[in-house]
Order: C-alpha cells, then sequence, then structure tokens
C-alpha cells in the first residue's frame, strides 16, 4: 500500500520524510473554513480529516496521511494572515504571552475502510517586542502561510521564548503521533523515533528541546 501526504507544506513533506518512509504527494483542494461553534482543538482535527478523505476518495489503494496547524489564544483559533497587516496584528497579540499550538493528524484508507483522526497541543511562550525584534520579523515576510504569523523552524524562532511540548508539533507535523497511527494501520516506519528525537535532525529542534 502506497502512503500519500495530502499537503502541499514543505515543512510536512521535510518531517515526514525524517522517518525513512517512501511515499507520494498530493495537495488536497480543501477550503479551510473555520466552524464558528467549534473549539480549536475540534476544527484542526476536522481540517485534517478532511484534507486526508479528498485524498483517500480516488485512491484505493492508499494510505492517505492528512494535517492541520491552528493556534489558540484566549480560547480563540487563530489562522494564517491574509497580508502582512494581519501578521502584524497577530503579533502584537502573541508578543510577550503564551498560547497553544494544535496540529492534528489524520489517517485514511477506503480500501481498509479506516479512519484515524489524534491531536496535540504544545504550549508556546512567545518573547516580547524588544528592540523592535517583531518589524524585523514582519519585513522578511516568512510570516505570510504560517498560522499564527510565524515559523518556529525559520527566523520565528528567534521570537520564541521556549515551549513545553514536541517541537515538530509546532512545526507542523506530531512525529510521535504519526508513527504511532501508522502503527496502528499496519504501516511500518523504519526509523526509530526515540533515537529520531534525540538527534534532532531539523531547523531549530535543538533550540528548544525539552
Amino acid at each position: 500500500m502506497q502512503l500519500i501526504l495530502a499537503s502541499s507544506s514543505p515543512r510536512r513533506q521535510e518531517l515526514l520524510a525524517l522517518l525513512g518512509l517512501s511515499f507520494h504527494v498530493i495537495p488536497p483542494n480543501v477550503h479551510e473554513q473555520p466552524t464558528p461553534e467549534l473549539a480549536p482543538i475540534e476544527q484542526v482535527r476536522r481540517f485534517a480529516l478532511e484534507k486526508a478523505r479528498v485524498i483517500a476518495a480516488p485512491e484505493l489503494h492508499g494510505l492517505v496521511v492528512g494535517s492541520d496547524t491552528v493556534i489558540e489564544l484566549d480560547g480563540q483559533l487563530l489562522g494564517k494572515p491574509v497580508d502582512l497587516q494581519d501578521a502584524r496584528i497577530m503579533l502584537a497579540r502573541l508578543a510577550g504571552r503564551s498560547h497553544h499550538v494544535h496540529t492534528a493528524v489524520a489517517l485514511c484508507s477506503r480500501e481498509r475502510e479506516m479512519e484515524f483522526v489524534e491531536s496535540d497541543t504544545v504550549k508556546v511562550r512567545m518573547k516580547l517586542d524588544l528592540d523592535h525584534r517583531y518589524d524585523r520579523y514582519l519585513a522578511s515576510q516568512e510570516s505570510l502561510g504560517k498560522a499564527g504569523a510565524y515559523a518556529i523552524q525559520g527566523l520565528g524562532g528567534d521570537l520564541v521564548d521556549r515551549i513545553d511540548g514536541d517541537y515538530t508539533t509546532v512545526v507542523g507535523l506530531p512525529l510521535k503521533l504519526v508513527a504511532r497511527l501508522l502503527g496502528l494501520a499496519g504501516y511500518p516506519v523504519p526509523v526509530h523515533v526515540e533515537e529520531l528525537y534525540r538527534r534532532r535532525p531539523y531547523a531549530n529542534w535543538f533550540r528548544f528541546a525539552v
């Protein structure tokens, strides 16, 4: 059975490759429109499952991995900024405070009539906005296309004080969760996951070791 990643995110492709897996990439055509009555953690699970289902429908012999990441602040969902002004507003809200990053992973196989969806949550503490560091970050335009308007694996790592949880969850694909779900689906992971987490072979991972 071939493994399919339902994502156009280079970060998720890079992270999944760290598990030593061979997979195909098929970006899903899903409009991520939040449902107001859903809590952020429920919303992210819905998005991940929708992505996996869209690709799994025609791929009868594939095991599809879908994932989504959202930021929760004060009980509200923060998605991706629509432009740099929106990113500035998001980062101003996050500066000097803690928020939660929720990343959900869904597995779908039509052939096996199987669906799994679970999520992982990390608490992230942001630095205060001193010496115009947030303005310099916005000038890089890295904020665009990133949930919460920052990328911890990139220049946005300089804005983060500390994290409590799995670094790969904040990047966008919690590898321990992925490996566990693949095990439940009977799909072997060739890489020793605990050893992978000791080596931390991804940008900025060592900066936020817990």
